[in-house]
């Protein structure tokens, strides 16, 4: 289902055609599914969009708790987040962030990597709210590719390929 000429710096998502909400997303050279849990029409196959929205806050304070450390030389063992997301429609929305901090630092190396996990991209992105640009983009002509011969000749030299 993955589009061969995705862009490798953006993050492709495409229905599947499984179940009413699931998706097939492709990001950095990883796939995965993303879906609605059973409870509201969904398979459950996959993270939901705030799902995906927490983990990369997770992540990404995780990551620079991680780079923060190592520059410092600090004895960070293990960064553990645990993210809880909250939106109700009379509130902005929630990220509820714990850190968990594993290794022999001292109190001092606790609280600047506390600092730290404010400034990860990520959080300031939420933070600061973000512009969002939508275009509309035509389809591929699928049956142009399998004219060319690109589409089935690109599978068989894939499916030959070492």
């Amino acid at each position: 289902m993955t589009q061969p000429d995705a862009d490798p710096d953006a993050v492709t998502v495409t229905e599947t055609g499984v179940g009413k909400f699931q998706v097939e997303v492709l990001a950095g050279g990883a796939v995965f599914l993303a879906d609605e849990p059973p409870e509201v029409g969904g398979l459950g196959s996959g993270p939901n969009p705030y799902d995906l929205l927490a983990s990369a806050l997770g992540a990404c304070t995780a990551m620079t708790l991680r780079l923060y450390a190592e520059r410092k030389g600090w004895p960070l063992r293990r960064a553990t987040v645990r993210v809880l997301h909250s939106r109700t429609p009379a509130a902005k929305d929630c990220f509820a962030r714990e850190v968990t901090l594993e290794g022999a630092l001292d109190d001092e190396q606790r609280r600047r990597l506390m600092e730290i996990a404010d400034r990860c991209p990520v959080h300031k992105t939420l933070e600061g709210g973000s512009e969002i640009i939508t275009v509309m983009a035509a389809p591929p002509d699928l049956a142009a590719l399998e004219r060319s011969g690109l589409g089935h000749m690109q599978a068989m030299e894939e499916a030959c390929a070492d």
